[in-house]
């Protein structure tokens, strides 16, 4: 299966400034980027849209726009490239549509096991009593 690439068009980036220590050159330079994806009108497949807009993520919005923040590094192109990175990362992981499970019995030998088990644990706890009084 050929790799689904985010078209960069279909992305709005923003730069900001970054949050936390960093000095002066925190507070004056926007080398942070806020990436905004909007999931539902990419020209990603209709199957991938879905699987992405039923992660369980914060990051994803009532209207289905995708919001990053990258502020690692010290500049805008390095935070830009990040964030790209982990948008397609993001679309990578619900690419692939996820392997269905097959119910299976469990093994005559593994009940035989399981029971035995049952059996040998029930007899140490027997023993664990007081005494029975002689009669």
């Amino acid at each position: 299966m050929p790799r689904l690439l985010v078209n960069e068009a279909e992305v709005e980036l923003t730069a900001t400034r970054a949050q936390g220590a960093g000095g002066q050159h925190v507070n004056k330079v926007s080398s942070a980027v806020h990436l905004r994806f909007d999931v539902t009108g990419s020209s990603l497949p209709d199957e991938v849209k879905v699987r992405l807009l039923a992660l369980p993520d914060s990051r994803l919005t009532q209207d289905g726009v995708l919001v990053l923040k990258a502020q690692q590094h010290r500049s805008r192109e390095m935070n830009r490239q990040d964030a790209l990175v982990r948008l397609q990362a993001l679309v990578d992981s619900v690419a692939a549509p996820p392997k269905r499970r097959r119910a299976t019995q469990p093994t005559r030998a593994s009940q035989l096991r399981r029971l035995e088990g049952k059996r040998v644990r029930s007899s140490v706890k027997a023993g664990r009593g007081r005494p029975a009084a002689p009669d």
